[in-house]
């Protein structure tokens, strides 16, 4: 394999898709493309596999990829629907019998410290994750052979990390991105992008928003995530899309 692999492990939004107890047209779908687990993405090089977040789905996302390697855990953001499976990390402790690295910025870190305090307790009761932080912020830094270029956005007031990998980048839960951190989105093949719905939102993407930013930045080609049952159908949806941009969903995977 040249490049990288990126495979799609979650596309939905905080709530997932389908909302629990919601009788909506999306949420009662039969197309399996409107079943959207937590956001999340694992990235493969021909030696290292690193996902990116790991949200309440996790466990069932990791089976049903048949995930059997994991070489470290990435985070953007502290968001519950973001780390909050980070305690299944413990069948690779076991399995590939390892402590697993997990890069996190110092804001991350205070908050699996409060989420996760068995974790991290000087008492530590058996069978627990292991983990290693390793703290990042600006700098470029590489894990295994895939190099990192972490970039800034916003989340309304929180800071959020996105990433580009090569010519992949990745942005979840963002509504803002200043014009310097634009310039190292430039000149990319896949650009994966928060849409959450259609209606203004305080803190992410509305489909327009993604649609004109990926109009702005130009990649070769976007992908759509972080999508809420009020995006509407799968189907529906992709066909209001141009060429070059096309929802994301669960399962989908890239060669890049």
């Amino acid at each position: 394999m040249n490049g990288i692999k990126v495979t799609f492990l979650g596309t939905g939004t905080s709530q997932g898709v389908p909302v629990i107890a919601c009788k909506c047209k999306v949420c009662t779908s039969k197309d399996p493309k409107d079943n959207r687990t937590r956001t999340s993405i694992l990235i493969e090089s021909e030696k290292t596999s690193v996902v990116v977040d790991t949200g309440p789905d996790f466990r069932q996302q990791c089976l049903r990829e048949k995930i059997g390697k994991l070489d470290a855990v990435l985070f953007t953001h502290e968001h519950k629907d973001h780390i909050a499976g980070l305690d299944e990390v413990r069948a690779f402790n076991f399995i590939n019998k390892m402590v697993m690295p997990v890069y996190a910025t110092k804001q991350v870190y205070k908050a699996l410290q409060r989420e996760f305090a068995y974790i991290f307790s000087d008492d530590k009761y058996p069978g627990i994750p292991e983990i290693k932080i390793i703290d990042f912020d600006k700098e470029k830094f590489t894990i295994g052979d895939i190099e990192v270029t972490p970039i800034d956005v916003k989340h309304y007031r929180m800071n959020v990390k996105a990433f580009r990998v090569h010519d992949f980048a990745y942005i979840t839960d963002a509504n803002l991105i200043e014009d310097i951190e634009k310039e190292k989105l430039r000149n990319l093949d896949v650009l994966v992008l928060n849409s959450l719905r259609r209606e203004a939102h305080i803190s992410h993407f509305t489909f327009e928003e993604a649609i004109a930013l990926v109009n702005e930045l130009k990649p070769k080609k976007a992908y759509f995530i972080h999508m809420s049952h009020q995006l509407g159908l799968h189907e529906v949806v992709n066909a209001e899309l141009p060429d070059n941009i096309e929802l994301a969903f669960d399962g989908l995977q890239l060669i890049i």
